[in-house]
C-alpha cells in the first residue's frame, strides 16, 4: 500500500491504511468491464456534445463567453487585472476578438510551523499553470459551444504530510506533478438552461467545491472538501475522464450531475494527463443548487467580485455514490458501494450599498459518510469575509475560516484512547498589490492534530503572479 500512501493527499494516507490488497485484486478484475462501459460512455457524450450544433448559428461574437470555468478560476485573480508581461504587443487583444484566451499564472503557498511538537520547517508549495479558452462562436461561428484545456507544473513541501494533519494547511498541497490537468468540449443549449460536457475534469472542481475558495488558503476551505475522496472522487490536478450534464429548470434552480472514472492511484494511472485512462469504476455525483439573488445559470464554481454584487446566495445539495467494493470496519467481507452526503450553504449578509460587494458574506458546509466504511467521516466548515474592508483602491479581503474534522470510532483497536476532533481556524487578508501580483498573508491555528493531542500554529502567505 506504500504505493497508495504516496500521494501526500491526507485523506487518501488515512483511507490507505484501512484498506487490503485482496481489495485491489477485486477491482483489478472488474476494470476491462467497467473500461468498456466508460468508452461507450465517453464516444456516446462526445457525439452529443460535438454534432448538436444549432444550423442556424452564423453571427460571430466580438467578446468570447467563458466556459463554466475549472479549478484554474480561483487561482486567477478576483478583482480586475494585469498581467506581467502586458498584452503581448497586442496579441492577446487580436486572439480575444476570435475567440481565444490564454492565461498564465504562478501561484505558492509559503508556510512555517511556528509552534508544534514538530521541529520548525518552512514549506513552500509551487503551482505553474497554463489555461486556454475557445469560444468557437467568435472563432468559427459555432455558436455555444467551446473548448477549455489546463496544464500545470507542482512541487515542493507538503507541510500538512509533515505535521500529520487532517486539514491540509494549503488547498493546492497533494504530490509533485507536471501533467495535462484538465480538457473539454463544453455545449451550451437555450441561453445556457442547458449545458452539456465531456472530457478529462475532476469531480472535485465542481462537486463539494467551496464557493468562496479564492478567499481561504486552508484545503477544506481553499478548494474542496476534504473527504470527498471517500468514494474515489477525482480532484485537481489528476483528473480522470467524465460527462456531465446541468439543467437550470427554473431561473433561481440547477440540477447537475456527472459520471465519472475513480481511480484509487490518481497520480501513477496517468502520469501525464495526455491519455484518457478508462479504469476504475464510474462513480456518479449529483448537486442541485438554489441560488437567490442571482440567475443559476451564471452560477460558476467559484466566486468572483462581480458576482459579488448585491444579497446573492448559494444554496447546494448533492451526493456521491461508488458502487465498487470496501472494506468495513465492522466485517472481514468487502461491502459493495459506498457514498458521501453534503450540504453547502453561501451568503451575502450585509451590504453597505444593496448593489455592490462591499460588505460581509457567510459560508457553511457539512459533510457525511459511512462511519463503518470511511475513517473520517463528517467534516463541518464555516467562514465569513469582509469584501473591501480597508480604505484602499485596490481590491481587498479579510477572511476567517473553520473546520471541524471528526473520525469514526469504529475504526479504533481494543484498548487504544479515543480520537479527539480535530479543529481548525484560518484568518487571512487578500490583497490586490498590483494589476498582476496578488499577496495573501495566513495565520492558522490546529487543535487535536490527526485526532490525538497536538497544537500546532502555521504562519504564512500566499502570493499568486499572473504573466
Amino acid at each position: 500500500m506504500t504505493a497508495f500512501a504516496s500521494t501526500d493527499h491526507p485523506i487518501t494516507d488515512l483511507i490507505a491504511k484501512h484498506w487490503s490488497p485482496s481489495r485491489f485484486d477485486h477491482i483489478r478484475r472488474k476494470r476491462y468491464m467497467y473500461g468498456q462501459q466508460m468508452r461507450f460512455l465517453f464516444l456516446l457524450w462526445c457525439a452529443l456534445c460535438v454534432f448538436a450544433f444549432p444550423v442556424d448559428s452564423q453571427t460571430v461574437q466580438v467578446e468570447p463567453r467563458e466556459p463554466l470555468p475549472g479549478p484554474d478560476s480561483h487561482e486567477t485573480r478576483q478583482g480586475p487585472h494585469g498581467h506581467l508581461f502586458g498584452d503581448w504587443g497586442g496579441e492577446r487583444k487580436r486572439l480575444l476578438e476570435r475567440g481565444v484566451k490564454f492565461d498564465f499564472q504562478y501561484v505558492s503557498d509559503s508556510l512555517w510551523n511556528i509552534k508544534s511538537e514538530q521541529k520548525e520547517r518552512f514549506a513552500s508549495w509551487n503551482r505553474f499553470r497554463g489555461t486556454m479558452d475557445i469560444d468557437f462562436g467568435a472563432l468559427i461561428g459555432q455558436q455555444e459551444l467551446y473548448f477549455h484545456a489546463t496544464a500545470l507544473w507542482q512541487g515542493g513541501g507538503n507541510l500538512g504530510a509533515y505535521l500529520g494533519l487532517l486539514t491540509s494547511p494549503s488547498g493546492m498541497s497533494s504530490a509533485n506533478t507536471c501533467r495535462l490537468d484538465s480538457w473539454w468540449i463544453e455545449k451550451r443549449w437555450l441561453d445556457e438552461r442547458i449545458t452539456a460536457r465531456v472530457g478529462q475534469f475532476a469531480g472535485q472542481d465542481f462537486y463539494g467545491a467551496q464557493h468562496y475558495a479564492a478567499s481561504f488558503i486552508f484545503e477544506p476551505m481553499g478548494y474542496a472538501l476534504g473527504n470527498l475522496f471517500t468514494t474515489f472522487e477525482s480532484f485537481d490536478p489528476p483528473s480522470t475522464p467524465a460527462m456531465e450534464i446541468r439543467v437550470v429548470p427554473l431561473p433561481n434552480l440547477y440540477v447537475k450531475s456527472m459520471v465519472l472514472a475513480a481511480v484509487s492511484l490518481p497520480f501513477s494511472q496517468n502520469p501525464t494527463g495526455l491519455i484518457p485512462q478508462f479504469n476504475g469504476t464510474p462513480v456518479s455525483v449529483s448537486e442541485v443548487g438554489f441560488t437567490p439573488g442571482k440567475k443559476a445559470s451564471s452560477v460558476r464554481a467559484f466566486d468572483n467580485v462581480v458576482g459579488r454584487k448585491g444579497y446573492s446566495g448559494l444554496y447546494q445539495f448533492g451526493a456521491s455514490y461508488n458502487p465498487g467494493k470496501f472494506s468495513s470496519s465492522t466485517s472481514t467481507t468487502p461491502r459493495s458501494g459506498n457514498y458521501l452526503l453534503y450540504w453547502m450553504a453561501s451568503q451575502a449578509l450585509w451590504r453597505v450599498d444593496p448593489k455592490e460587494a462591499k460588505g460581509l458574506d457567510g459560508t457553511v458546509a457539512y459533510d457525511w459518510s459511512r462511519p463503518s466504511v470511511n475513517r473520517n467521516n463528517t467534516m463541518l466548515t464555516a467562514g465569513l469575509r469582509f469584501n473591501e474592508p480597508l480604505p484602499l483602491h485596490i481590491h481587498n479581503t479579510m477572511s476567517l475560516g473553520y473546520v471541524r474534522n471528526s473520525l469514526s470510532a469504529q475504526f479504533l483497536a481494543a484498548g487504544t484512547p479515543t480520537w479527539k476532533t480535530e479543529q481548525g481556524v484560518e484568518f487571512n487578508a487578500l490583497l490586490d498589490v498590483l494589476p498582476m501580483l496578488l499577496l495573501q498573508p495566513v495565520i492558522q491555528y490546529y487543535a487535536n492534530v490527526g485526532g490525538g493531542t497536538q497544537r500546532a500554529v502555521v504562519f504564512g502567505f500566499r502570493t499568486k503572479v499572473e504573466f
